[in-house]
């Protein structure tokens, strides 16, 4: 193992690294490798152009063939609004450098919005594989609220030459119904044209949010994976759990909610990170459909934070990261090592699936 990686994780380099007893066992997962398409989606309904447009994702920068991903993604001016988001390096309002970042940082793929990918098309298209985010909370309606708004049609996002489509349902909000019907019928599309398919599995809900913030709870987040995977997602990403027991945090007293097993606690997890990451890759049929989890915001130990959710992941039995703000908000020189590091642990074979 490299020694960057494990000074990155400092004190918690031999609790993630060390550990070697999942309640799940990763033989009962579908691993990421060199040939999951051939493995996994050639027996499925995805046509060749969608088989040809994964593998190209899987080919493509720094962790080109080895199943893994390493994705930016910057729709974060319309998600968290361009002055929050830019301020830090107003350089990134400019299109053109998102997409430089990506290629210089390695990375297999770039997604971003309509307006992004569309005006430098022509000249990047053909060099990077494009990812178009079709929905957004505009987050301009006041007072906030959570709802995802097409912003675009599929067919533009062919048009312009893209290898996949991503999209957000917030699962559990007033919205979910209307995104989820919505949603299928894009993804359908995309699949018949050719492109892959990606799905922000996100919960917002006010309940969600008691003693601890289980919009990040392994059980729920796992069942938003779940329901992802059935809208025929070919890629799911997630929040990194931090803690778990949503469902019995909501069915306490009169409250009733969802369906759940007590087992899921006992037999299924444990409290350890990759205990509760592996239920999410569990919940996207044992890994068929890969899981990458997403970097989060920026901080102050932003090279640490990401070496330790890339280690989480990949010894869950996950596919990789889509890591934007730790990277963009900073110079470029810097945004494209912390990308490197985050691959390197891909890389390192050292790393194993616990």
């Amino acid at each position: 193992m490299t020694t960057d990686i494990q000074s990155l994780l400092g004190d918690k380099a031999e609790y993630l690294l060390g550990f070697n007893s999942p309640k799940i066992p990763k033989e009962r997962l579908h691993l990421p490798g060199p040939d999951f398409v051939d493995r996994i989606f050639a027996q499925s309904d995805r046509n060749n152009r969608v088989l040809g447009n994964l593998q190209r994702m899987y080919n493509h920068g720094r962790l080109g063939g080895t199943g893994y991903l390493s994705i930016l993604p910057v729709d974060q001016g319309i998600e968290h609004s361009g002055g929050a988001s830019f301020a830090k390096n107003p350089d990134y309002f400019d299109p053109e450098k998102i997409i430089e970042l990506a290629i210089e940082g390695g990375c297999n793929a770039v997604a971003s919005t309509f307006g992004v990918l569309g005006i430098m098309s022509r000249k990047y298209a053909h060099k990077i594989p494009f990812i178009v985010k079709i929905n957004h909370n505009e987050l301009l309606t006041y007072p906030n609220n959570f709802e995802q708004i097409l912003f675009g049609t599929v067919e533009q996002a062919y048009d312009m030459g893209a290898a996949a489509v991503g999209a957000t349902i917030y699962f559990g909000s007033e919205d979910s119904h209307r995104e989820l019907i919505e949603i299928a019928e894009a993804f359908a599309l995309a699949h018949q044209l050719g492109m892959a398919t990606i799905l922000w599995c996100y919960l917002r809900n006010p309940a969600f949010k008691k003693d601890k913030d289980y919009h990040v709870s392994a059980d729920l987040t796992g069942q938003a994976n779940h329901l992802g995977v059935t809208l025929e997602a070919d890629i799911i990403k997630q929040k990194l759990p931090e803690n778990n027991g949503g469902y019995l945090a909501l069915n306490t007293g009169d409250s009733s909610y969802g369906k759940h097993d007590k087992r899921i606690y006992s037999e299924l997890t444990s409290d350890h990170p990759i205990d509760l990451c592996r239920y999410q890759v569990a919940n996207n049929y044992m890994g068929r459909i890969g899981l990458i989890n997403s970097g989060g915001a920026s901080g102050a130990n932003d090279f640490g934070d990401a070496a330790a959710t890339a280690v989480i992941n990949k010894r869950a039995g996950g596919m990789g990261l889509i890591s934007g703000r730790k990277a963009f908000q900073r110079p470029m020189a810097e945004g494209v090592k912390l990308l490197n590091t985050i691959q390197d642990v891909y890389l390192d074979k050292s790393i194993t699936v616990a």
